[in-house]
């Protein structure tokens, strides 16, 4: 490898809004993310389902051919 091209990687702090904190490696000193493991819907069981069957409702409704 060439000497002085590749970027130094120190230790970095990633830190989420919901307070939680993780230690890694980067070329930055601290990275702040909205969304993380802990609080992402998905992975915390917390998973809303959206109501598609009224969405097709409402999109037959608009398109249907109206009958005079």
């Amino acid at each position: 490898m060439k000497d002085g091209i590749h970027p130094e990687y120190i230790e970095c702090t990633i830190s989420c809004t919901c307070g939680a904190v993780y230690h890694t490696r980067s070329t930055r000193k601290t990275i702040h993310v909205e969304i993380c493991a802990s609080c992402h819907p998905f992975f915390s069981g917390q998973q809303k389902l959206i109501d598609t069957a009224g969405r097709v409702e409402k999109f037959r409704r608009k398109y249907t051919k109206k009958t005079t």
